[in-house]
């Protein structure tokens, strides 16, 4: 029986050399490589497979789940079988357990790759599977987020006090004589201590969002309600900017049963960069049914993205090299944590932005269950 992998390079005249050379090439790999047909029976691998799987015998001939067991972040149990037949497309997981017969369990690293020989061919078709040991790296992930956990919440304190403080010396600078000076030296720090107020606000739920510590409450929202609300907050932003923040909402929307708190963060972090990054123009919100569920819209007639930057705004620490945005001060972080929850809440992003044009969001909010 011909080998899949085999597959994947040129058929030369002498097929036994070219496996040779593709076996040397697997076995020289680090990661774990498993091919298996359609059935998951395992046609081929290497020894690093064997050590992951703590494995001392011949696997060749057995079924990828007898050698397998996988289990999710909740401990149960995940059926390789159905899993694999699942995936139509490369697929790869940093999700999953690997558990041996003692119990103990290592972080896996599992990507699977379809092999088809093309349109019209008759053969072999099958998997690939890619297999790594990552227990140390999810180990330093999670002291990482609890280090951002505990700084985020203890630093919670002092800074809102330092921004109540802060914003009672103004009140006392604007109602006595002061010099001049003395209340711009306030307002530069009461706008820093806001900007740490609101980087310590997204570093605090990107930490649950990545620890899986955020819950969805699913309540009925009142769009129109929430759009209005949201137009009071952020007009007197738009107004210092002589912008124009207009709200469309199509009148027959009903109410959209989902997370209030996320739905309302996700169009704020919108809103908020849309502003920002928007010198002259407008900023209009907009909703509309669609589906299941609501179109939120967020467009403005600011700076835009250039190609690259729409292919990575949503990337954690993101900040475009555009000196207009470099301008304004940031994390990196917002977007990056507006793509967790829109996951969260089961929803789906687009966005359309060209340079010196502006930039248009839409998310795609589907009522929960």
């Amino acid at each position: 029986m011909p080998e899949i992998l085999s597959k994947l390079l040129p058929s030369p005249k002498d097929g036994s050399v070219e496996r040779e050379r593709l076996n040397s090439l697997i076995n020289s790999m680090a990661d774990g490589v498993i091919a298996i047909d359609e059935k998951q029976k395992i046609l081929l691998y290497n020894g690093a497979a064997l050590n992951i799987l703590d494995v001392n015998s011949s696997m060749k001939g057995k079924y990828l789940a007898t050698v397998t067991e996988l289990i999710n972040k909740e401990n149960q149990p995940v059926d390789v079988g159905d899993f694999v037949s699942q995936i139509k497309t490369p697929t790869s997981n940093r999700e999953l357990r690997l558990q041996y017969p003692d119990k103990s369990t290592i972080n896996l690293y599992l990507s699977i790759a379809p092999v088809h020989l093309g349109f019209g061919k008759s053969g072999d078709k099958g998997y690939v599977v890619l297999l790594r040991d990552i227990t140390r790296e999810k180990s330093l992930e999670e002291e990482r987020d609890e280090f951002i956990s505990v700084v985020s919440h203890e630093l919670r304190t002092p800074i809102a006090i330092a921004e109540g403080n802060i914003g009672n010396a103004q009140m006392i600078a604007e109602k006595s004589a002061s010099d001049a000076s003395i209340k711009e030296a306030l307002r530069l720090a009461h706008d820093q201590i806001l900007f740490l107020s609101d980087m310590i606000n997204d570093l605090s739920t990107l930490s649950r969002a990545e620890r899986g510590k955020l819950k969805v409450d699913v309540e009925d929202i009142n769009v129109h309600e929430l759009l209005s609300d949201l137009e009071k907050n952020y007009t007197p932003d738009a107004v210092k900017k002589n912008l124009k923040l207009t709200v469309q909402i199509d009148p027959h929307l009903e109410l959209l049963k989902s997370s209030t708190l996320y739905v309302r963060e996700v169009l704020q972090n919108f809103i908020t960069n849309a502003i920002k990054y928007t010198e002259t123009g407008s900023v209009t919100i907009s909703a509309k049914m669609s589906g299941n569920g609501v179109d939120f819209a967020v467009i403005d007639t600011g700076i835009g993205l250039s190609k690259g930057d729409k292919e990575r705004v949503f990337d954690k620490f993101f900040r475009s090299e555009d000196f207009r945005t470099r301008q304004n001060s940031g994390t990196g972080l917002g977007l990056y944590v507006t793509m967790k929850l829109v996951r969260l809440i089961q929803a789906e992003i687009t966005l359309q932005s060209e340079l010196n044009k502006g930039s248009t969001f839409t998310v795609h909010i589907p009522n929960l269950q």
